[in-house]
Order: C-alpha cells, then structure tokens, then sequence
C-alpha cells in the first residue's frame, strides 16, 4: 500500500467513532409554575403502545414469579402503534408532599383522606397481617393516615401519596385557574410515551429487571426487609431507600423525566377497560368515555420488578386513597407555545 493510502485509511480509522458515536440526549426545555414544580417539554410523535411479550418470555426473566402473573397481563395487548399529535409539558418530577402543601394552603381545599374522616393508609410494622388483604404491615383507612402521614418519615422533597384521583384533579383545576394555562392528568398513551422515551423495552434503559436499580426506587433488598414474606420478588440490590426517596434521586431517562417508574404510582386520566387497546382511536386515544376505576401507572417504592414496567396497567377507584399512590400533572402547550 502506498504511503498516501495508507495516511488516508489512518484518517479514516480516527474519524470513523466520532462519526458512528450516538449522541447525547437533548438538554430538555424546562418551565416552572407557580408552585415550583417544573415541566419538561415533550413533543409530538409516534410510538408502540403496550406489550404482547409471552409468559414463556417472561418467565425467564422472572423466574421467581408464579406463571399466572404472566397470564394476567393480557390487558396490556394488543400492542398497538399511538400518535401524539400535539406537544405538552409534563411534570418532571412527581407532585411532592411540599408542592401540594403549597396547594392546599393557597386553596382551602380539604383532601379527601381528611375530608370524608375515613384516612388513608400507612406502614405500621406492628399490624396484624391477618387482619388484612392486602399483606402485612399496611394498615387502614384509618384517620391517622392521610397525605400527612403515611406511617413513615417523609419530608416536602418526598412524593406526595394517600392523594385520590379527585385530589389530583382538583390540584389540576385550581392551577388552571390560577394561571391561566390547562392542566390536568395525561393519558395513559401520553404517559407510557413519555416513559418509555423513545424505547419500546420493558423499562427505559432495557429489558433486565436488575437495570430498574439504576432508574427507580421499587421493591428491593432495602424495601424487603420490611416485608420478608415478599423476599423471593425483590431485587438483588440495594437502591438505599426501604420507602419513598426525594424526587429526582435517580436518573432521568431519555426526555428528562425523573422516576416515571417506581417511587409513586401515579393517576392518569383514563377510566380502566381491559380492552380498549383493541379499538382505541390511533391519534390521542382519550381513553374510555365511561368506567368504573380510574388508571394508575408507574408502580411504587414497593413494587415488584414485573409491575414496574412501561406497559403495565393498574387502577383504583377514584376514591381511592393509599400509602403508594401519588401523582404527576400535565400542562398543555398553548397557542404562543408555551
């Protein structure tokens, strides 16, 4: 090979991974409210809603898990592909037990935990499992319980939780009033858009459970020493916090969203039907016009790995008030675009 050859494929070999290296993320556009909670621009698109993953699949990366878990996750099918036509701001982080303080003080608006004197929920490592269905150490409604106080030590950089759907709405409705712009709950196709980033994984950063140590607080060796029956379902790690951890204290993923998994289940807008994936309209599926319990997404500081996923689906009346449920709000761009 001659020399000028030669110099030309050295060049080449130099040059070839800064043109092959992916990029990084955009710095996401970010504006804050009135109440200090900051929102992330996310734009329009299109992605693949749901999954269709077999519980053969499945099983091998849970092995740990009965196979009617598996089963059960029919609702998440078919997947389907959504556009999101329009732009919107959607929290960064989840509302926080500060920021709906703020709210409640500023507004006069009674929760409902507090509101209709029933409660919430709360950890009571004392309670008697076998007075409840719902596993041990889970206690309520019970007054003690409520947004402030969900039986173990949060501070107003914490997610707030024991909110209802109707607490969450209520918080959207007296912004807007506020401020002049539209706030409310996304869907649940602009949630899951918004979570996955741009992945059609289980989770943002991949398929492994164990990559949820990187991304959420869910339920792992921290959590389950609390609740040793559930042992066999956590992960094999330490993420460092047994119940909620400040907001943001894990990495954002690709838009710019923190703890869009774990941490807090969160309210979306949309009443539950099992089915409606097979019909819902491809461009902002609005979700069904009529139901019975509201949608929840996300998963909690005490979910297993297999419910923290992007396409899982859960849901509680609108009622519903507990100490894993929380929530995080959209504001529509408006026609300057902001």
């Amino acid at each position: 090979m001659n020399p000028r050859a030669l110099l030309v494929l050295l060049a080449l070999t130099l040059f070839l991974p800064a043109c092959t290296a992916l990029p990084d993320p955009p710095v996401p556009q970010v504006i804050e409210n009135s109440l200090g909670m900051k929102f992330v621009r996310v734009p329009a698109g299109e992605f693949l809603m749901g999954s269709d993953e077999s519980p053969d699949a499945l099983a091998q990366d849970y092995p740990r898990y009965e196979r009617k878990r598996f089963v059960e996750l029919f609702d998440e099918a078919p997947v389907h592909r959504v556009r999101i036509t329009r732009p919107f701001f959607l929290g960064q982080y989840e509302v926080t037990v500060g920021q709906f303080r703020k709210f409640v003080e500023a507004s006069g608006y009674t929760p409902e935990s507090i509101a209709d004197g029933t409660g919430g929920y709360g950890y009571n490592a004392d309670y008697d499992p076998a007075k409840t269905r719902r596993g041990d150490a889970f206690e309520g409604r019970s007054p003690k319980y409520s947004w402030h106080n969900p039986g173990f030590a949060q501070d107003d950089t914490h997610p707030v939780l024991n909110v209802t759907w109707n607490d969450a709405v209520a918080l959207t409705k007296w912004l807007s009033q506020q401020e002049g712009k539209t706030y409310r709950l996304p869907t649940e196709a602009e949630w899951e858009y918004a979570c996955r980033a741009g992945s059609h994984s289980r989770y943002p950063n991949g398929n492994d459970p164990q990559a949820l140590l990187q991304i959420a607080n869910t339920f792992d060796a921290d959590t389950a020493k609390n609740w040793p029956r559930w042992q066999p379902y956590a992960l094999e790690g330490h993420d460092g916090y047994p119940f909620t951890a400040p907001v943001g204290s894990f990495k954002a993923n690709a838009m710019g969203l923190y703890d869009m998994l774990g941490n807090a289940w969160e309210w979306v807008a949309d009443w539950y039907d099992e089915a409606y994936y097979a019909h819902s309209p491809a461009n902002d599926p609005p979700g069904p016009a009529d139901g019975s319990v509201r949608v929840r997404r996300g998963g909690s500081w005490h979910t297993w790995a297999l419910y923290a996923r992007c396409s899982y689906r859960n849901w509680n009346s609108p009622q519903t008030r507990y100490t894993l449920v929380g929530m995080r709000l959209l504001r529509e761009v408006d026609a300057t675009g902001h």
